[in-house]
């Protein structure tokens, strides 16, 4: 199981991004998926979180100006990133838990997957 994150870049304040999340590995089905970020010297704190029935949370620092969505059927997700500040600089990861995968017969569960870092920088 795979995690391969896409579409961080340099924006300027105020302005917008969209990331995107794909998960590859045979007969997927993800429970949640979720966005974290990381500034250097700090804790990875959860930016938002999908569950595959749709029921998401953000962050208190995030709501209102991102937003998760997810294409089950693909097993991607995406987060939209409006009115971004200079701190929401960070590594962005993506991280998928409770992934059930099958492939000719063999099937079992993977917990706590995580994806590359893709860099967001908002400058001032």
């Amino acid at each position: 199981v795979q995690l391969q994150a896409s579409g961080g870049g340099l924006v300027q304040a105020g302005g917008s991004l969209r990331l995107s999340c794909a998960a590859s590995g045979p007969g997927l089905v993800i429970a949640v998926m979720d966005w974290y970020r990381q500034a250097p010297g700090k804790q990875r704190e959860l930016v938002a979180s999908i569950t595959a029935g749709g029921n998401t949370n953000y962050a208190a620092s995030v709501t209102g100006r991102f937003s998760i969505s997810r294409d089950t059927a693909k097993n991607m997700i995406y987060l939209q990133m409006s009115s971004l500040k200079p701190e929401d600089t960070d590594v962005y990861y993506c991280h998928a838990d409770r992934v059930r995968y099958a492939n000719f017969g063999v099937s079992g569960t993977v917990n706590n997957v995580w994806g590359r870092g893709t860099q967001v920088t908002v400058s001032s």
